[in-house]
Protein backbone atom coordinates (compact mmCIF):
# COMPACT_ATOMS: atom_id res chain seq x y z
CA UNK A 1 0.00 0.00 0.00
CA UNK A 2 1.33 3.45 -0.95
CA UNK A 3 1.13 6.28 1.56
CA UNK A 4 1.44 9.99 0.81
CA UNK A 5 4.66 11.53 2.02
CA UNK A 6 4.16 13.86 5.04
CA UNK A 7 4.36 17.49 3.96
CA UNK A 8 5.18 20.81 5.52
CA UNK A 9 2.61 23.61 5.34
CA UNK A 10 4.69 25.28 2.63
CA UNK A 11 4.82 22.12 0.54
CA UNK A 12 1.05 21.62 0.77
CA UNK A 13 0.30 25.10 -0.54
CA UNK A 14 3.05 25.07 -3.16
CA UNK A 15 2.15 21.66 -4.58
CA UNK A 16 -1.54 22.58 -4.85
CA UNK A 17 -0.67 25.65 -6.95
CA UNK A 18 1.77 24.11 -9.45
CA UNK A 19 0.20 24.34 -12.90
CA UNK A 20 3.13 22.70 -14.70
CA UNK A 21 6.50 21.34 -13.63
CA UNK A 22 9.39 19.99 -15.66
CA UNK A 23 12.49 18.60 -13.96
CA UNK A 24 15.30 21.10 -13.81
CA UNK A 25 13.09 24.05 -14.63
CA UNK A 26 11.05 26.51 -12.54
CA UNK A 27 7.46 25.61 -11.82
CA UNK A 28 4.55 27.45 -13.38
CA UNK A 29 2.87 28.58 -10.17
CA UNK A 30 -0.73 29.81 -10.06
CA UNK A 31 -1.23 33.06 -8.15
CA UNK A 32 -4.44 33.59 -6.18
CA UNK A 33 -3.97 37.26 -5.34
CA UNK A 34 -1.85 39.93 -7.02
CA UNK A 35 -1.30 43.20 -5.14
CA UNK A 36 0.11 46.21 -6.98
CA UNK A 37 1.13 49.78 -6.19
CA UNK A 38 2.47 52.79 -8.05
CA UNK A 39 6.22 52.06 -7.96
CA UNK A 40 6.69 48.63 -9.57
CA UNK A 41 3.65 48.54 -11.86
CA UNK A 42 4.10 51.28 -14.53
CA UNK A 43 6.57 49.33 -16.71
CA UNK A 44 4.49 46.17 -16.30
CA UNK A 45 1.36 47.88 -17.60
CA UNK A 46 3.35 49.45 -20.43
CA UNK A 47 4.53 45.97 -21.41
CA UNK A 48 0.92 44.77 -21.60
CA UNK A 49 -0.01 47.83 -23.64
CA UNK A 50 2.76 47.27 -26.18
CA UNK A 51 1.79 43.63 -26.63
CA UNK A 52 -1.93 44.31 -26.74
CA UNK A 53 -2.53 42.04 -23.72
CA UNK A 54 -5.27 42.46 -21.12
CA UNK A 55 -5.04 41.74 -17.39
CA UNK A 56 -5.86 38.03 -17.14
CA UNK A 57 -8.10 38.22 -14.06
CA UNK A 58 -9.04 41.64 -12.74
CA UNK A 59 -10.94 40.00 -9.89
CA UNK A 60 -7.64 38.80 -8.44
CA UNK A 61 -5.71 42.04 -8.87
CA UNK A 62 -5.86 44.78 -6.23
CA UNK A 63 -4.17 48.18 -6.44
CA UNK A 64 -3.42 50.89 -3.92
CA UNK A 65 -1.22 53.97 -3.58
CA UNK A 66 1.33 53.91 -0.77
CA UNK A 67 5.06 54.38 -1.49
CA UNK A 68 5.05 57.79 -3.13
CA UNK A 69 2.04 59.37 -1.48
CA UNK A 70 2.46 62.34 0.87
CA UNK A 71 1.20 61.86 4.40
CA UNK A 72 0.18 65.49 4.83
CA UNK A 73 -2.36 67.34 2.67
CA UNK A 74 -3.33 64.17 0.83
CA UNK A 75 -6.25 66.01 -0.76
CA UNK A 76 -3.88 68.40 -2.53
CA UNK A 77 -1.61 67.99 -5.58
CA UNK A 78 1.53 65.96 -4.80
CA UNK A 79 4.54 68.30 -4.71
CA UNK A 80 7.32 65.96 -5.81
CA UNK A 81 7.18 65.57 -9.63
CA UNK A 82 8.25 61.91 -9.75
CA UNK A 83 5.90 60.88 -6.97
CA UNK A 84 3.03 62.74 -8.64
CA UNK A 85 3.79 61.11 -11.98
CA UNK A 86 3.84 57.57 -10.57
CA UNK A 87 0.60 58.06 -8.64
CA UNK A 88 -1.16 59.54 -11.68
CA UNK A 89 0.17 56.73 -13.87
CA UNK A 90 -1.26 54.07 -11.55
CA UNK A 91 -4.66 55.76 -11.71
CA UNK A 92 -4.50 55.89 -15.52
CA UNK A 93 -3.35 52.28 -15.84
CA UNK A 94 -6.02 50.95 -13.49
CA UNK A 95 -8.74 52.78 -15.39
CA UNK A 96 -7.49 51.50 -18.75
CA UNK A 97 -7.09 47.87 -17.63
CA UNK A 98 -10.17 47.78 -15.35
CA UNK A 99 -8.21 47.09 -12.17
CA UNK A 100 -9.85 48.16 -8.91
CA UNK A 101 -7.85 50.87 -7.17
CA UNK A 102 -7.88 52.20 -3.62
CA UNK A 103 -6.42 55.61 -4.38
CA UNK A 104 -5.86 58.68 -2.25
CA UNK A 105 -9.08 59.65 -0.55
CA UNK A 106 -10.55 56.15 -0.78
CA UNK A 107 -11.61 54.68 2.60
CA UNK A 108 -9.57 51.52 1.87
CA UNK A 109 -6.35 53.26 0.78
CA UNK A 110 -3.18 52.37 2.60
CA UNK A 111 0.06 50.43 2.60
CA UNK A 112 -0.46 47.39 0.41
CA UNK A 113 0.55 44.91 3.14
CA UNK A 114 -1.73 46.56 5.68
CA UNK A 115 -4.89 46.70 3.61
CA UNK A 116 -4.72 43.12 2.30
CA UNK A 117 -5.21 41.56 5.73
CA UNK A 118 -7.53 44.22 7.18
CA UNK A 119 -9.92 43.93 4.23
CA UNK A 120 -10.02 40.14 4.31
CA UNK A 121 -8.31 39.89 0.91
CA UNK A 122 -5.51 37.84 2.46
CA UNK A 123 -6.73 34.33 3.29
CA UNK A 124 -5.07 31.04 4.33
CA UNK A 125 -3.77 28.67 1.68
CA UNK A 126 -3.29 31.38 -0.94
CA UNK A 127 -0.35 32.27 -3.11
CA UNK A 128 0.11 36.06 -3.00
CA UNK A 129 2.63 38.22 -4.86
CA UNK A 130 3.40 41.92 -5.10
CA UNK A 131 6.18 44.03 -6.55
CA UNK A 132 7.44 44.67 -3.03
CA UNK A 133 9.86 42.59 -0.96
CA UNK A 134 7.76 42.76 2.21
CA UNK A 135 4.93 40.80 0.64
CA UNK A 136 6.07 38.09 3.07
CA UNK A 137 3.84 39.90 5.60
CA UNK A 138 0.81 37.95 4.34
CA UNK A 139 2.46 34.68 5.31
CA UNK A 140 1.13 35.28 8.82
CA UNK A 141 -2.17 33.88 7.53
CA UNK A 142 -0.69 30.62 6.28
CA UNK A 143 -0.02 31.79 2.72
CA UNK A 144 2.90 31.57 0.34
CA UNK A 145 3.52 35.28 -0.16
CA UNK A 146 6.62 36.81 -1.70
CA UNK A 147 7.88 39.87 -3.52
CA UNK A 148 8.49 39.93 -7.27
CA UNK A 149 10.24 42.16 -9.81
CA UNK A 150 8.62 44.43 -12.38
CA UNK A 151 8.97 41.93 -15.24
CA UNK A 152 7.29 39.34 -13.04
CA UNK A 153 4.49 41.80 -12.22
CA UNK A 154 3.79 41.93 -15.97
CA UNK A 155 3.92 38.14 -16.13
CA UNK A 156 1.30 37.76 -13.39
CA UNK A 157 -0.93 40.50 -14.82
CA UNK A 158 -0.91 38.73 -18.17
CA UNK A 159 -1.24 35.08 -17.07
CA UNK A 160 -2.10 34.88 -13.34
CA UNK A 161 0.95 32.61 -13.05
CA UNK A 162 4.64 33.02 -12.38
CA UNK A 163 7.79 30.98 -13.01
CA UNK A 164 9.44 30.07 -9.71
CA UNK A 165 11.99 27.57 -8.44
CA UNK A 166 10.84 25.82 -5.30
CA UNK A 167 12.71 27.09 -2.21
CA UNK A 168 13.99 24.87 0.58
CA UNK A 169 12.05 24.78 3.86
CA UNK A 170 13.16 26.00 7.28
CA UNK A 171 11.44 25.75 10.64
CA UNK A 172 12.24 28.46 13.20
CA UNK A 173 10.70 27.42 16.49
CA UNK A 174 10.38 29.85 19.41
CA UNK A 175 9.05 28.42 22.65
CA UNK A 176 8.41 29.97 26.04
CA UNK A 177 7.00 33.20 27.43
CA UNK A 178 8.06 36.65 26.30
CA UNK A 179 9.30 39.02 28.95
CA UNK A 180 7.83 42.40 29.82
CA UNK A 181 8.24 44.96 27.06
CA UNK A 182 9.17 42.32 24.49
CA UNK A 183 7.12 42.12 21.29
CA UNK A 184 7.10 40.32 17.97
CA UNK A 185 9.41 42.98 16.49
CA UNK A 186 11.95 42.07 19.14
CA UNK A 187 11.55 38.37 18.29
CA UNK A 188 12.37 38.87 14.62
CA UNK A 189 15.22 41.33 15.27
CA UNK A 190 16.66 38.84 17.74
CA UNK A 191 16.49 35.98 15.23
CA UNK A 192 18.11 38.06 12.49
CA UNK A 193 20.87 39.17 14.88
CA UNK A 194 21.61 35.50 15.58
CA UNK A 195 21.51 34.05 12.05
CA UNK A 196 22.49 37.19 10.06
CA UNK A 197 20.87 38.84 7.05
CA UNK A 198 21.83 35.86 4.88
CA UNK A 199 20.86 33.08 7.30
CA UNK A 200 17.57 32.39 5.52
CA UNK A 201 18.83 32.61 1.94
CA UNK A 202 17.26 29.97 -0.26
CA UNK A 203 14.57 29.06 2.28
CA UNK A 204 10.92 29.67 2.95
CA UNK A 205 10.55 29.87 6.73
CA UNK A 206 7.73 28.50 8.86
CA UNK A 207 7.55 29.98 12.37
CA UNK A 208 6.31 27.60 15.04
CA UNK A 209 6.34 27.16 18.81
CA UNK A 210 4.35 28.34 21.79
CA UNK A 211 5.65 31.90 21.60
CA UNK A 212 4.32 32.19 18.05
CA UNK A 213 1.00 30.51 18.84
CA UNK A 214 0.35 33.04 21.60
CA UNK A 215 0.81 36.05 19.32
CA UNK A 216 -2.00 38.13 17.85
CA UNK A 217 -2.41 38.26 14.06
CA UNK A 218 -0.93 41.74 13.90
CA UNK A 219 2.13 40.55 15.83
CA UNK A 220 2.48 37.55 13.51
CA UNK A 221 2.41 39.88 10.52
CA UNK A 222 5.37 41.81 11.93
CA UNK A 223 7.45 38.63 12.15
CA UNK A 224 6.58 37.43 8.64
CA UNK A 225 7.12 40.95 7.28
CA UNK A 226 10.81 40.86 8.21
CA UNK A 227 11.51 37.32 7.01
CA UNK A 228 13.02 38.89 3.92
CA UNK A 229 15.57 40.68 6.13
CA UNK A 230 17.26 37.34 6.94
CA UNK A 231 17.48 36.60 3.22
CA UNK A 232 14.51 34.22 3.17
CA UNK A 233 12.13 34.05 0.22
CA UNK A 234 9.28 34.45 2.67
CA UNK A 235 7.83 33.31 5.98
CA UNK A 236 4.56 31.81 7.08
CA UNK A 237 2.63 30.73 10.16
CA UNK A 238 0.00 27.99 10.24
CA UNK A 239 -3.54 29.37 10.51
CA UNK A 240 -5.46 28.67 13.71
CA UNK A 241 -8.48 30.01 15.59
CA UNK A 242 -6.70 33.33 16.09
CA UNK A 243 -6.41 33.58 12.31
CA UNK A 244 -10.03 32.67 11.67
CA UNK A 245 -11.34 35.12 14.27
CA UNK A 246 -9.30 37.92 12.68
CA UNK A 247 -10.60 37.28 9.16
CA UNK A 248 -14.26 36.74 9.97
CA UNK A 249 -16.65 39.50 8.90
CA UNK A 250 -13.98 41.55 7.13
CA UNK A 251 -15.04 43.29 3.92
CA UNK A 252 -13.86 40.71 1.38
CA UNK A 253 -13.84 37.62 3.62
CA UNK A 254 -16.08 34.67 2.69
CA UNK A 255 -19.63 34.86 4.03
CA UNK A 256 -22.30 32.36 5.09
CA UNK A 257 -21.91 28.82 3.73
CA UNK A 258 -18.76 29.86 1.85
CA UNK A 259 -17.21 30.77 5.19
CA UNK A 260 -18.01 27.36 6.66
CA UNK A 261 -16.48 25.61 3.64
CA UNK A 262 -13.34 27.73 3.85
CA UNK A 263 -12.89 27.06 7.56
CA UNK A 264 -12.96 23.29 6.97
CA UNK A 265 -10.32 23.70 4.30
CA UNK A 266 -8.17 26.10 6.30
CA UNK A 267 -8.08 23.82 9.33
CA UNK A 268 -6.14 21.30 7.24
CA UNK A 269 -3.35 23.80 6.58
CA UNK A 270 -0.80 22.47 9.05
CA UNK A 271 2.56 20.78 8.75
CA UNK A 272 2.16 17.00 9.00
CA UNK A 273 3.56 15.38 12.13
CA UNK A 274 6.44 13.55 10.44
CA UNK A 275 7.19 16.11 7.74
CA UNK A 276 10.84 17.03 7.32
CA UNK A 277 12.23 20.53 6.96
CA UNK A 278 15.53 21.13 5.22
CA UNK A 279 16.71 23.06 8.27
CA UNK A 280 15.47 23.73 11.79
CA UNK A 281 16.44 26.39 14.35
CA UNK A 282 15.28 26.70 17.95
CA UNK A 283 15.10 29.74 20.24
CA UNK A 284 13.97 30.44 23.79
CA UNK A 285 11.59 33.39 24.08
CA UNK A 286 12.76 34.08 27.63
CA UNK A 287 16.22 35.03 26.33
CA UNK A 288 14.87 37.90 24.23
CA UNK A 289 14.85 41.45 25.55
CA UNK A 290 13.74 44.63 23.78
CA UNK A 291 15.99 44.93 20.72
CA UNK A 292 17.60 47.79 18.83
CA UNK A 293 19.91 47.95 15.82
CA UNK A 294 23.17 49.87 15.84
CA UNK A 295 24.46 49.39 12.28
CA UNK A 296 23.38 49.51 8.66
CA UNK A 297 21.54 46.22 8.23
CA UNK A 298 18.85 44.53 10.35
CA UNK A 299 21.30 41.84 11.46
CA UNK A 300 23.36 44.40 13.35
CA UNK A 301 21.08 44.31 16.37
CA UNK A 302 21.38 43.77 20.12
CA UNK A 303 19.40 43.79 23.31
CA UNK A 304 18.61 47.30 24.52
CA UNK A 305 20.95 46.85 27.51
CA UNK A 306 23.68 45.28 25.38
CA UNK A 307 26.85 46.82 24.02
CA UNK A 308 27.90 47.57 20.47
CA UNK A 309 30.56 45.10 19.31
CA UNK A 310 34.13 46.21 18.65
CA UNK A 311 36.15 45.55 15.53
CA UNK A 312 38.13 42.90 17.43
CA UNK A 313 34.97 40.79 17.74
CA UNK A 314 35.13 40.03 14.01
CA UNK A 315 37.36 37.37 12.46
CA UNK A 316 37.91 38.20 8.78
CA UNK A 317 39.22 41.43 7.35
CA UNK A 318 36.09 41.76 5.24
CA UNK A 319 33.90 41.55 8.36
CA UNK A 320 36.09 44.11 10.12
CA UNK A 321 35.93 46.49 7.15
CA UNK A 322 32.15 46.20 6.86
CA UNK A 323 31.71 46.81 10.59
CA UNK A 324 33.97 49.88 10.57
CA UNK A 325 32.17 51.24 7.51
CA UNK A 326 28.83 50.88 9.28
CA UNK A 327 30.15 52.52 12.45
CA UNK A 328 31.54 55.43 10.47
CA UNK A 329 28.23 55.96 8.65
CA UNK A 330 26.30 55.76 11.92
CA UNK A 331 28.72 58.11 13.68
CA UNK A 332 29.38 55.46 16.32
CA UNK A 333 33.07 54.71 15.75
CA UNK A 334 33.90 55.83 19.28
CA UNK A 335 30.99 53.81 20.71
CA UNK A 336 32.52 50.38 20.06
CA UNK A 337 32.07 48.23 23.16
CA UNK A 338 29.63 50.78 24.63
CA UNK A 339 25.88 50.87 25.20
CA UNK A 340 23.42 52.72 23.01
CA UNK A 341 21.23 53.50 26.00
CA UNK A 342 21.03 57.24 26.48
CA UNK A 343 22.05 58.06 22.90
CA UNK A 344 20.24 61.26 21.89
CA UNK A 345 18.04 60.99 18.80
CA UNK A 346 16.46 63.59 16.54
CA UNK A 347 13.48 61.76 15.05
CA UNK A 348 11.11 58.92 15.90
CA UNK A 349 9.14 57.28 13.11
CA UNK A 350 6.05 55.31 14.12
CA UNK A 351 4.83 53.59 10.97
CA UNK A 352 5.65 51.29 7.98
CA UNK A 353 4.16 47.98 6.82
CA UNK A 354 5.99 46.36 9.75
CA UNK A 355 4.37 48.30 12.57
CA UNK A 356 1.54 50.68 11.67
CA UNK A 357 -1.55 48.71 12.64
CA UNK A 358 -4.03 49.70 15.32
CA UNK A 359 -2.52 47.29 17.86
CA UNK A 360 0.86 49.04 17.46
CA UNK A 361 -0.64 52.46 18.14
CA UNK A 362 -2.56 51.20 21.17
CA UNK A 363 0.73 50.03 22.69
CA UNK A 364 2.40 53.33 21.90
CA UNK A 365 -0.50 55.32 23.37
CA UNK A 366 -0.30 53.47 26.70
CA UNK A 367 3.32 54.54 27.10
CA UNK A 368 3.06 58.16 25.95
CA UNK A 369 -0.29 59.07 27.51
CA UNK A 370 -0.06 62.26 29.61
CA UNK A 371 3.59 62.73 28.59
CA UNK A 372 5.28 65.11 26.16
CA UNK A 373 8.16 64.76 23.75
CA UNK A 374 11.29 66.93 24.14
CA UNK A 375 11.13 70.19 22.20
CA UNK A 376 13.89 69.26 19.75
CA UNK A 377 12.48 65.87 18.83
CA UNK A 378 10.36 65.22 15.71
CA UNK A 379 7.88 62.36 16.02
CA UNK A 380 5.93 61.14 12.98
CA UNK A 381 2.81 59.05 13.59
CA UNK A 382 1.90 57.44 10.27
CA UNK A 383 -0.96 54.91 10.29
CA UNK A 384 -0.79 52.10 7.75
CA UNK A 385 -4.20 52.71 6.21
CA UNK A 386 -7.18 55.02 6.10
CA UNK A 387 -9.03 52.48 8.21
CA UNK A 388 -6.33 52.60 10.89
CA UNK A 389 -6.58 56.41 10.84
CA UNK A 390 -10.32 56.11 11.40
CA UNK A 391 -9.88 53.66 14.27
CA UNK A 392 -7.21 55.82 15.92
CA UNK A 393 -9.64 58.73 15.88
CA UNK A 394 -12.52 56.57 17.11
CA UNK A 395 -10.48 55.44 20.14
CA UNK A 396 -9.14 58.94 20.85
CA UNK A 397 -5.53 57.89 20.35
CA UNK A 398 -4.94 60.83 18.02
CA UNK A 399 -5.54 63.23 20.94
CA UNK A 400 -3.02 61.34 23.07
CA UNK A 401 -0.46 61.68 20.30
CA UNK A 402 -1.09 65.34 19.53
CA UNK A 403 -1.10 66.20 23.25
CA UNK A 404 2.33 64.56 23.41
CA UNK A 405 3.49 66.85 20.61
CA UNK A 406 3.57 64.16 17.94
CA UNK A 407 2.89 64.91 14.28
CA UNK A 408 -0.19 62.96 13.13
CA UNK A 409 -0.08 62.02 9.46
CA UNK A 410 -2.21 60.29 6.83
CA UNK A 411 -1.68 56.72 5.59
CA UNK A 412 1.36 55.77 3.53
CA UNK A 413 4.83 54.26 3.55
CA UNK A 414 6.25 57.63 4.64
CA UNK A 415 9.75 57.75 6.17
CA UNK A 416 10.29 54.01 5.92
CA UNK A 417 12.01 54.40 2.57
CA UNK A 418 12.40 58.10 1.81
CA UNK A 419 10.62 57.80 -1.56
CA UNK A 420 8.21 60.61 -0.71
CA UNK A 421 8.29 63.92 1.14
CA UNK A 422 8.91 62.31 4.55
CA UNK A 423 12.69 61.99 4.90
CA UNK A 424 15.13 62.05 7.80
CA UNK A 425 17.79 64.75 7.23
CA UNK A 426 21.43 63.76 6.69
CA UNK A 427 23.33 63.03 9.87
CA UNK A 428 20.20 62.89 12.04
CA UNK A 429 19.32 59.88 14.19
CA UNK A 430 15.92 58.22 13.97
CA UNK A 431 14.43 55.45 16.09
CA UNK A 432 12.17 53.75 13.58
CA UNK A 433 9.55 51.00 13.69
CA UNK A 434 10.27 50.18 10.05
CA UNK A 435 12.15 47.17 8.66
CA UNK A 436 15.40 48.41 7.14
CA UNK A 437 18.27 50.54 8.39
CA UNK A 438 20.34 50.57 5.18
CA UNK A 439 22.48 53.58 4.35
CA UNK A 440 20.22 56.31 2.98
CA UNK A 441 17.07 54.22 3.39
CA UNK A 442 15.18 56.95 5.25
CA UNK A 443 16.86 59.74 3.33
CA UNK A 444 20.42 60.52 2.14
CA UNK A 445 22.73 60.34 5.15
CA UNK A 446 19.95 59.41 7.59
CA UNK A 447 20.96 57.21 10.56
CA UNK A 448 18.39 54.63 11.62
CA UNK A 449 17.92 52.56 14.77
CA UNK A 450 15.27 49.88 14.22
CA UNK A 451 13.10 49.05 17.22
CA UNK A 452 9.66 47.92 18.30
CA UNK A 453 6.75 50.36 18.70
CA UNK A 454 7.13 50.25 22.49
CA UNK A 455 10.86 50.96 22.39
CA UNK A 456 10.24 53.72 19.86
CA UNK A 457 7.56 55.17 22.15
CA UNK A 458 10.07 55.28 24.99
CA UNK A 459 12.47 57.20 22.74
CA UNK A 460 9.65 59.53 21.72
CA UNK A 461 9.11 60.76 25.28
CA UNK A 462 12.76 60.83 26.34
CA UNK A 463 14.51 61.96 23.17
CA UNK A 464 17.06 59.18 23.53
CA UNK A 465 17.47 55.43 23.21
CA UNK A 466 15.64 54.08 26.26
CA UNK A 467 14.59 50.81 27.88
CA UNK A 468 10.80 50.74 27.71
CA UNK A 469 10.62 48.33 30.63
CA UNK A 470 11.32 51.20 33.00
CA UNK A 471 8.14 52.91 31.86
CA UNK A 472 6.07 49.76 32.09
CA UNK A 473 6.95 49.45 35.79
CA UNK A 474 5.60 52.91 36.59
Amino acid sequence: MKFDKPKTLFEKIWDSHVVYQKDGYPAVLYIDTHLIHEVTSPQAFEGLRKRGVKVYDTNKTWATMDHNVPTKDQDKIIKEPMSRKQVEMLRTNCEEFSVRLFGLGHPFQGIVHIIGPELGITQPGMTIVCGDSHTSTHGAFGTIAFGIGTSEVEQVLATQTILQYKPKTMNIRIDGMLGQGVSSKDIILYIISKISTSGGTGYFVEYTGTAIENLSMEARMTICNMSIEMGARGGLIAPDQTTFDYIKRRKFAPKGKDWDKKIEKWKKLTTDKNAKYDKELFFDAAEIEPMITYGTNPGMGMGITGTIPSVDDYETQSQKDNFLKAMEYMGLTDKQGSKLLGKKVDYVFLGSCTNSRIEDFRKIAKIVKNKKKPDWLHVFVVPGSAQVVKQIEKEGLDKIFTDAGFDMRGAGCSACLGMNEDKIPAGKYCVSTSNRNFQGRQGPGARTFLASPMTAAAAAITGKVSDVRKFLKL
